[in-house]
Formats: structure tokens, sequence, C-alpha cells
């Protein structure tokens, strides 16, 4: 049972980059190089992805058939590969984004980390929630360069109304942060006075 409930896990988290990676090609066809640059620009709030995880993950879609692959040659460089997202790999998303529930991961490192923070001294644990406040506030800073991503990848769709989801993600972002910022204090507090 745990082993199952692992591997869902492991292939939803494939299954998420597999379906992150169709999006953007629905969007625009891109280079595998220009997908690793949309992620770290613009998706690293929510999903990181690492360049050998893309190009593994566009190897498997051109396999199923959803995406195809045309070959650029380049002067004094090697040849690039365009993708484009097939009429098969479009259907693929639309019947993901129409799939079910909404999927929340209960797995939280924070949360763990903190539920046996009992172990170590006030102080310590007041030094570890300062440390998460002043992490998630650079963080949160950090999203203001996301908006201006968006800004310049908007311009690249055919809908540009289609962006305002991706302020949505940010909206997100910025929200969760702050609750992080808002939580850890307030266990500062309550540290301070020495409530148990």
């Amino acid at each position: 049972m745990v082993y199952c409930e692992f591997t869902n896990r492991r292939e939803m988290r494939y299954s998420m980059l597999k379906h992150g990676i169709l999006g953007l090609l629905n969007y625009h066809q891109m280079t595998g190089y220009e997908i690793m640059t949309v992620f770290r620009d613009s998706l690293h709030f929510f999903w990181n992805a690492q360049t050998s995880q893309i190009y593994r993950e566009l190897q498997a879609l051109e396999a199923k058939g959803w995406v195809t692959k045309t070959p650029v040659p380049q002067q004094s460089r090697p040849d690039k590969n365009i993708y484009n997202v097939t009429p098969e790999g479009r259907e693929e998303l639309l019947r993901w984004l129409s799939d079910g529930e909404p999927a929340f991961e209960s797995r939280n490192h924070i949360l763990m980390k903190v539920f046996f923070l009992g172990e170590r001294s006030r102080e310590e644990n007041i030094r570890y929630f300062e440390g998460l406040k002043e992490y998630c506030g650079i963080f949160l800073q950090s999203l203001d360069a996301a908006w201006e991503h968006v800004r310049k990848y908007r311009d690249l769709l055919d809908d540009p109304g289609k962006a305002v989801y991706w302020e949505m993600t940010i909206d997100y972002g910025r929200m969760n942060l702050q609750m992080y910022i808002d939580w850890a204090q307030n266990c500062i507090e309550r540290l301070k006075k020495g409530n148990r």
C-alpha cells in the first residue's frame, strides 16, 4: 500500500511535468532550452524542473505522438530542435485539465520538522522561524520578476487574455508566502511569550 501511494505520487509528479510541457507548447512552439527558460522564469515558484527532466519528458512525449520535433540546422553550433504540440497532445492536455478533483499534496516538509521542534531549545526554534520568515520574504520579492516574465510571454499568445491564469498563479504564490510569513511570526511570538 505504501509503495502504491509512493508510485502514484511519483507518477503524478511526472504527469505534472508532462502536462506542463504540453501546456507551454500549446501556447507556442519552443525549443527544449526555451521550455527550460519558461520554467526558470515563470513556473519555478510552484514547479521546479531540471533540464535533463525536460529533455527526457520531451522524448517521451514525442514517442507518444503528443509532440513533434523539427530539427533546425545552425552554423557552428549543434542543430536545435523545435517542438510543437500535435492535435493528440492538445487533446491529452484538455483531458488532463478536465480530469477529476483537485489533488492536494499532503506532504509538507516544514510542518513535519515543526512537529518535532520540541526536541530543540526555544531559542534555536525562534531562529528557525526567523529564518523561515526571511527566506519567504526573499522569495516573495522574487515574484516581482515573475510579473515581468508574464508580460513578456503574454505577447507571444494568440489570445493575451489567457495570461490572466498565469497572474492567478502568481497571486497564489504571493498569498501562500505571506501566509508562511504571518504564521512564522505568530510562532515566534508564542515562543517568546513562553506558551506551551
